[in-house]
């Protein structure tokens, strides 16, 4: 049979004297990097703490109390919340941006990363598109208020909008012109269709030349085309002539009710000749301000410059009113962040497998189909982290808000981040509502981070 060896006892013994001393070393070591760690972890935790936690805990406990934080108030302070009129518009306008903002940055990034691959330009393109993240929020906001400037000669957007409507629409040529008083004419009284409108003060008759003299536009504004004005021609048989004129002479001299040869014709004005409310003949002034009317239709009538030559010019939309303010502001916040959505988006995008796009295309699917059913999806975890990135940011919009809204209408675009600011620091400060304000922008802010960090740590698991 064969023999079993025997096990020295001193070498069991040294055998277990060495795992025991192996244990404890790993134990010592451990509990060096524990401590090596925590030695460089302390700074950063001290500062969390100073610069975070304590703030947090010291606004939490202020919300509870009055304006001068000597009296308990309990929950007055967030009941003011939803009972202030301005406080409820913050809420109000933090809501549409939450839904607005995030969304509509979201699905340009997403257009632009998309439609960019498909060009040669598109690298300069997306630079273009991501250049405005360089600029800082309050220079955006400097550079927005011009943009939305009222006057279409400042305004960039008021300019296009309405260089676009008086494409379509026909505009006055001498708005706040009118007859002085020593004039032949007079403001027309009755109906709609007379409303701003002025009328001869005595019918006019063939044979006769009409004077139809106005005052009130500048020289500057005068039409292009407008020559000085010339005295009525005698009319040839069977017309009625005229002329319009601006009675005004540079420097003075000029005298009312007479053509002076400095004095510039109204050219282009509308003359409608009007018997018993019916209009009969119509005529347009030359350059030199004359005009002409068939004497058969016109002869024994009044003559009337209808309201249309005076409207005042469109002068575009009230971009920064108290009814377009919170999209104005909104869509230059678009205009910033477009950008970053697009190149997150076009990293995302960039690691697509083009097989799968492929393979679509050849089975049948159109690039609607294919974008619709293939590429949103896959990209469904950069749309999310997108999404949710803005989400968080709009929550604390601030500097737009407070630097492209007038003071007229900045309580219209009021926010919380803003009101905050307003509450704690403005001219009548209550420091227990603005704890309040920033409690509930925390907690608002809360639940998004959780949806964040829970979807980073199910990818983390894959």
């Amino acid at each position: 049979m064969p023999r079993t060896p025997r096990t020295d006892p001193k070498s069991r013994h040294s055998t277990s004297s060495t795992s025991t001393s192996t244990k404890n070393r790993n134990r010592n070591g451990n509990g060096r990097s524990r401590t090596v760690a925590a030695g460089f972890l302390l700074p950063a935790l001290l500062l969390l703490g100073a610069l975070v936690v304590y703030p947090i805990g010291y606004s939490v406990q202020r919300s509870f109390f009055d304006r001068s934080g000597s009296s308990f108030v309990g929950l007055d302070n967030y009941l003011a919340l939803v009972t202030d009129d301005s406080l409820r518009t913050a809420v109000r306008n933090n809501l549409i941006w939450l839904v607005l903002a995030p969304a509509v940055a979201t699905a340009l990034g997403l257009v632009f990363a998309v439609l960019t691959e498909r060009v040669r330009w598109g690298t300069a393109f997306k630079l273009v598109v991501f250049m405005p993240m360089a600029i800082s929020m309050l220079a955006a906001g400097i550079i927005f208020r011009l943009v939305y400037e009222q006057d279409p000669d400042r305004g960039v957007a008021n300019a296009v909008w309405v260089g676009v409507h008086d494409t379509f629409a026909e505009s006055s040529g001498f708005p706040r012109a009118r007859p002085l008083p020593v004039h032949p004419l007079t403001a027309a009284g009755g109906g709609d269709g007379d409303r701003g409108a002025y009328v001869t003060k005595e019918a006019v008759h063939a044979g006769e030349p009409v004077l139809l003299p106005l005052v009130g536009v500048a020289p500057g504004r005068m039409p292009k085309e407008a020559r000085p004005a010339h005295e009525p021609a005698p009319p040839p048989e069977g017309t009625i002539t005229g002329t319009a004129w601006l009675d005004f002479t540079r420097g003075g001299g000029g005298k009312p009710n007479v053509v002076d040869p400095a004095e510039l014709g109204l050219a282009g004005l509308r003359i409608e000749a009007v018997r018993d409310g019916t209009v009969v003949a119509t005529a347009t002034a030359a350059a030199d301000g004359t005009f002409t009317l068939p004497a058969d239709r016109a002869d024994g009538a009044v003559l009337r410059l209808p309201a249309s030559n005076f409207r005042e010019q469109y002068n575009g939309v009230e971009w920064l009113g108290p009814s377009l303010v919170t999209p104005a502001v909104i869509g230059a916040y678009v205009w910033m962040w477009a950008g970053f959505a697009m190149v997150l988006i076009g990293a995302g995008l960039a690691a697509v497998p083009r097989e799968l796009l492929e393979a679509a295309r050849v089975d049948g699917a159109n690039e609607w189909q294919v974008f619709r059913r293939i590429t949103v999806p896959l990209l469904a975890p950069i749309l999310a982290v997108v999404l949710v990135t803005l989400m968080i940011n709009v929550l604390k919009v601030f500097d737009l808000v407070f630097v492209i809204a007038p003071g007229s209408a900045q309580d219209d675009a009021n926010v919380l981040a803003l009101q905050l600011y307003r509450s704690s620091f403005g001219t009548d400060a209550d420091l227990g509502v603005g704890s309040a304000i920033a409690v509930v922008l925390l907690l608002l802010v809360l639940p998004v981070m959780a949806v964040n960090i829970r979807r980073i740590r199910r990818e983390t698991r894959r």
